[in-house]
């Protein structure tokens, strides 16, 4: 407490001593010692009083103005023998003596492991650790580990009698911690605060933090998060999704493209006009994979605007909009042609959402910009289909518009040092072969009677066998017979049409680029199947 704070404390007590006709104390301003044995830890707390002075005749108490005249009549019985006098005290006051008396114990952040031994017994420690900390020590906690294990995203999820606590750690959630729902409403209450949501809402709400928070042991904490809350059956239930990884880390090589990858976007971002899709479900990496485009694009001859909800990464000399896109009078396509009159060379935008925006996207594209977004959609040529039915007509434009695009997975990444071979079984091996037999003819098909997979192996540093994550992508260029394709009358196209087509025309579909990875050893069959299904 300040001292301007402290003073008006003191004065709202002693104003109170007054009325009720009693002496004030000003420990502020007084040595007070402690007398521990004239009644018990118990009794200060519930009776609100304290022992400011005592000897073989005499116990002075310190009051509150939430101390009952029967606590002090039936205290005056209880020590008979010895004169008592009463004085008010301040709250602050009693709160720093309550602090000498009781002194808070240490709070020991641990480091959080992800580890299927002994589980249990690390919820329990954790869980025990936030029940003693406030609320925004809980997130400061929680979001530091969480950016230790590298996690993406941090699942607070009410139950019916509590609420747990999950991080995404290499695309697999892992239990950390149980809370009371009494314990879950203060970090909520803090969280929504920060993040500019409202705990009270019927709708889902999206929000932002990105501050430093300076813990009770005196560390510092900068959280940098997008908040997404869901009012569920037993109360809101929030995925806090973290920005963990630097601008400057974020570049075409460190993305892992195969060579001939790294060789097509080249080629499309060396163009100044078109539309290039990164699609994919939430925690594909997408967002990752435009900024480093963004990163390989930024030089000082191009003007660069992106709309962003929320702006995720600040990077210099580039002209970043935060958008609510939940705001549609001002929303992504409003604002997306205004943008348009920036004259910008490169446009980003976070995500086209809305059938306004694709048109805005693909009319830009045509007109001399290249743009650059994620889209939601299982593959490349589902990405394609969805934007027809966007348009809903006809436009023999549209082909020329799109560039490129490309449909990516996150999968974990076998520990090289605990992985095990094995040969698959005649069936897997008559799958494979079923999957790499419409490979591009430049592609070496490998030898399947010869190959070997691998599982996931284990120890104590790494129980899990993986390692990290990369991602597994499908490129899908327009080809002329990709262009011919999509210029049918609306409605007489499908998908699995476009999908032959871009086969035909050389796309590595994002299952076959799964499979080669785990014949190469990178992955594990069981881990491409669970991502791609």
């Amino acid at each position: 407490m300040d001292d301007s704070a402290r003073i008006i404390d003191e004065q709202t007590a002693l104003r109170r001593a007054r009325m009720l006709n009693l002496p004030y104390e000003d420990t502020s301003k007084q040595k007070i010692d402690l007398y521990p044995d004239v009644i018990s830890l118990v009794e200060m707390y519930q009776l609100k009083i304290v022992p400011l002075y005592s000897d073989e005749h005499n116990i002075h108490f310190g009051i509150t103005n939430n101390t009952s005249q029967s606590t002090m009549n039936n205290l005056r019985q209880r020590f008979a023998d010895q004169r008592l006098e009463f004085a008010i005290i301040s709250d602050s006051g009693y709160r720093e003596l309550m602090r000498r008396y009781d002194p808070p114990k240490a709070v020991v952040y641990n480091d959080i492991n992800i580890s299927s031994a002994k589980e249990s017994d690390q919820i329990s420690a954790v869980s025990q650790t936030l029940t003693q900390v406030r609320a925004d020590d809980m997130l400061a906690y929680i979001v530091s580990q969480a950016y230790r294990l590298q996690a993406s995203d941090i699942h607070l999820e009410n139950q019916n009698d509590r609420v747990r606590i999950r991080f995404r750690v290499d695309g697999v959630l892992h239990p950390i911690a149980e809370i009371s729902s009494e314990k879950y409403h203060q970090l909520i209450s803090s969280l929504a605060v920060a993040a500019n949501v409202s705990t009270r809402s019927d709708d889902a709400q999206t929000g932002h933090i990105n501050k430093e928070y300076k813990m009770a042991d005196g560390n510092k904490v900068a959280v940098n998060l997008r908040v997404e809350t869901v009012p569920a059956i037993y109360g809101m239930d929030v995925v806090l999704r973290l920005f963990n990884l630097r601008p400057e880390l974020m570049r075409l090589e460190s993305l892992g493209l195969k060579d001939d990858e790294k060789e097509i976007i080249d080629d499309i971002i060396s163009h100044p006009n078109g539309l290039v899709l990164v699609v994919g479900p939430t925690g594909s990496g997408k967002t990752t994979t435009l900024y480093s485009i963004i990163n390989e694009l930024n030089k000082p001859e191009r003007k660069i605007i992106t709309l962003e909800d929320p702006v995720e990464y600040y990077i210099r000399g580039i002209t970043q909009i935060p958008v609510v896109s939940r705001n549609e009078v001002n929303g992504f396509a409003e604002k997306f042609r205004a943008v348009l009159r920036l004259d910008p060379d490169v446009i980003m935008v976070g995500e086209i959402r809305d059938n306004d925006t694709a048109k805005t996207a693909l009319q830009s594209a045509l007109t001399g910009h290249l743009v650059l977004s994620t889209y939601h959609a299982a593959s490349a040529t589902a990405a394609l289909t969805r934007l027809l039915d966007s348009i809903g007509e006809s436009n023999p434009l549209f082909a020329s518009a799109i560039r490129l695009i490309t449909a990516q997975r996150l999968v974990r990444r076998l520990d090289d040092k605990t992985k095990q071979a094995y040969k698959p079984d005649e069936k897997t091996i008559n799958w494979l072969g079923h999957i790499v037999e419409n490979l591009p003819k430049d592609m070496q098909i490998p030898d399947l009677d010869k190959i070997q997979l691998f599982h996931p192996g284990e120890s104590a540093e790494n129980p899990f066998g993986y390692s990290g994550q990369f991602a597994v992508r499908e490129l899908l260029l327009m080809t002329p017979a990709m262009q011919n394709e999509l210029r049918k009358p609306f409605g007489e196209t499908s998908t699995e049409a476009l999908e032959s087509i871009a086969i035909d025309d050389g796309m590595v579909t994002i299952l076959q680029a799964g499979v080669l990875r785990a014949i190469s050893g990178e992955t594990s069959l069981e881990e491409i199947l669970r991502v791609l299904d």
